[in-house]
């Protein structure tokens, strides 16, 4: 199938879905397309052991899709751009040590109490995966999905203190995920006995670093471009051309695209390009990729939905996923606390509010796309088999619980 029937097939499926989910279903974006598309995916499978020939074309595109390229070099940087550029920085600001505490140190402790818990928890069931690929499996299932994240608790009674910590969390954390994952992938490919200390810490602070400096100097560079011109669609493109070219560079130069993004997105996004009063660049930009994000996010969760074609059929598949969906969110629960126990009165953290944060860890297609991306190995079936129904039970299970749970908090803390 050549690249125009493939781009053309995705929109117009994920344009059914949508409509699909706002006309019948009515269920919050990213959920009902995400189960419809689901849903499309069995369907699929089942005509296609019965008759090959009738599901051609979707099968086609769920297997020509390559999700990993597509997500982690052509959509992330979109994303994550949109989110960070229509962020308030203001508030950031105000919750910056909780959010860089939990998308650092946290999604550290996630990664080594994931990959310890899971490798016990496994091995009891005579499941062989050795420890380090359950630290890479902690790696690549610990961080946040912001899309994720931000289109479930958008308009709901999160405070502004919880849903600033929420949002910034997830967009910082991915790059750090990633970094390690990374990082951990070259260990594994080194060998035991050929890892150097030295090295794996040079390429961890190259990959941090040099992604935030990137994406400062181009988000600086592409401010200036955008403030000294009134022209609105040069305006756009020059923001446009900033995240194709973040995405370019840091792959070159080997520098994390996530954390490259979303400083330009902040910097860009925290400072005002209009020239004078009458001038609304600056919001209409907002707006334009506000678009872009919910466009873009619809095809995503498609795209995730339909991975269910290629996923390997394992005789313990349920046992794997009910395994790692137990145990990542008792790792994210004690990447919150542990942190959180130093912080707790300053920041006016309480318990209810750990449940909020540990509920709203979602996971979205970032999880997938890396897990897909994993070289072949005895044990990548099993990553990416609890990679899948990691993501399906967050998007949709919390997902749907979550604004019950934030009610909930929120009746109990008037209450006392």
């Amino acid at each position: 199938m050549d690249l125009f029937r493939l781009i053309a097939l995705l929109v117009i499926v994920s344009s059914i879905c949508a409509y699909i989910n706002a006309r019948f279903i009515k269920l919050p974006g990213t959920i009902g397309i995400m189960t419809i598309a689901i849903a499309l995916s069995i369907i699929i499978l089942i005509i296609d052991g019965l008759n090959p020939g009738v599901a051609n074309y979707l099968t086609a595109l769920a297997k020509n899709i390559n999700f990993t390229s597509t997500v982690l070099n052509i959509m992330l940087g979109f994303l994550l751009f949109s989110s960070s550029f229509n962020l308030n920085t203001k508030r950031l600001k105000r919750e910056m040590r909780p959010v860089f505490i939990l998308s650092t140190i946290g999604v550290i402790i996630s990664t080594a109490v994931f990959g310890g818990l899971f490798y016990v928890i496994a091995s009891l069931f005579k499941i062989n995966i050795p420890i380090l690929y359950c630290f890479l499996f902690g790696a690549l299932i610990s961080p946040t999905d912001p899309v994720a994240v931000g289109a479930i608790i958008k308009g709901s009674k999160l405070s502004v203190h919880l849903e600033t910590i929420i949002s910034g969390e997830s967009l910082f954390n991915d790059g750090i995920g990633l970094v390690l994952f990374v990082t951990i992938l070259e260990i594994i490919r080194s060998g035991k006995n050929n890892i150097n200390v030295g090295d794996t810490l040079l390429l961890f602070v190259q990959e941090v670093f040099g992604g935030i400096v990137l994406g400062l100097v181009l988000g600086y560079i592409a401010y200036i471009l955008m403030k000294t011109i009134k022209d609105f669609q040069t305006i756009v493109l020059v923001s446009l051309g900033l995240v194709m070219s973040i995405s370019v560079l840091a792959t070159l130069l080997d520098l994390s695209i996530p954390l490259a993004v979303v400083c330009a997105g902040l910097f860009a996004g925290d400072k005002s390009i209009n020239t004078d009063w009458r001038d609304h660049s600056h919001e209409s930009l907002e707006k334009f990729w506000l678009l872009i994000d919910e466009m873009l996010n619809t095809i995503l969760f498609v795209m995730i939905g339909l991975q269910m074609v290629n996923l390997p059929f394992l005789n313990n598949y349920w046992l794997i996923g009910s395994i790692a969906i137990v145990v990542i969110l008792i790792a994210r629960w004690f990447s919150i606390v542990l942190p959180i126990t130093f912080l707790r009165q300053p920041l006016k953290i309480t318990y209810s509010h750990i449940n909020i944060l540990t509920w709203a860890g979602l996971r979205g297609g970032i999880s997938i796309a890396l897990a897909l991306s994993l070289p072949y190995s005895p044990y990548r079936h099993i990553i990416l088999a609890g990679s899948y129904f990691v993501v399906i039970f967050s998007v949709i299970v919390q997902g749907l619980t979550l604004n019950k749970l934030i009610n909930f908090s929120v009746k109990r803390e008037k209450k006392t």
